[in-house]
């Protein structure tokens, strides 16, 4: 056992400095407790700090503790809830309402909305101190509120005949670009922090 927690705690050191701080994926109305499990999993695996369930049915328990006993969510997010921190609300008003007193920007994943800024994924800038990434429901996609209070919208670029995809995809793509610029932002921000001085001293010893 004290074997298990050395590497868990290993593990956990080593990922550290590539998790993405202050950053937050969204889930709007999910509609299948699968898809939130492989969500959770893709936050997980690519150094998402957090996930925020907008969730007006209450499918989900209200606190974490209770979620990592869930064993639809257990076995879905092969284990990742247990190593991921979740937090649900009741509604889009109350997670927007959180998001501002917390000052996190928001961006929606949608198809060119009018009137908005429209970006392609890989075009954007992430690079926000606290950006907190919106993603709709399965079938209705984004709510119009999310939409207005959002920074800019994303649209992931298609070229097949079929110009959609699931859930899960989708969070794993978006989030993948995300999380790689503010990885490489964050350590171009460790090296100027470092300073010269800093650095010929790490060198020199």
């Amino acid at each position: 056992m004290e074997e298990l927690k050395s590497d868990i705690r290993k593990r956990a050191d080593e990922i550290k400095p590539y998790r993405c701080k202050n950053l937050i994926a969204v889930l709007e109305y999910p509609m299948d407790i699968k898809n939130i499990g492989t969500v959770i999993r893709n936050v997980n695996a690519l150094g998402v700090e957090k996930t925020y369930i907008v969730d007006p049915r209450n499918a989900l328990p209200e606190g974490w503790e209770e979620m990592r006993e869930r064993k639809s969510l257990f076995k879905t997010s092969v284990s990742a809830i247990n190593w991921s921190f979740v937090k649900r609300f009741d509604s889009t008003e109350l997670c927007l309402e959180h998001l501002a007193k917390n000052r996190f920007t928001s961006v929606v994943t949608s198809p060119h909305v009018k009137g908005k800024e429209n970006f392609v994924l890989h075009e954007a800038d992430y690079t926000h101190p606290k950006l907190a990434v919106w993603f709709g429901n399965e079938s209705r996609g984004i709510s119009d509120l999310a939409v207005e209070n959002s920074a800019f919208c994303v649209s992931i670029p298609m070229f097949g005949m079929i110009e959609s995809l699931n859930l899960g995809t989708t969070t794993g793509i978006v989030l993948y670009e995300i999380t790689k610029q503010r990885r490489e932002y964050q350590e171009k921000y460790k090296r100027a922090n470092r300073g010269p001085n800093k650095a010929l001293h790490r060198t020199s010893r």
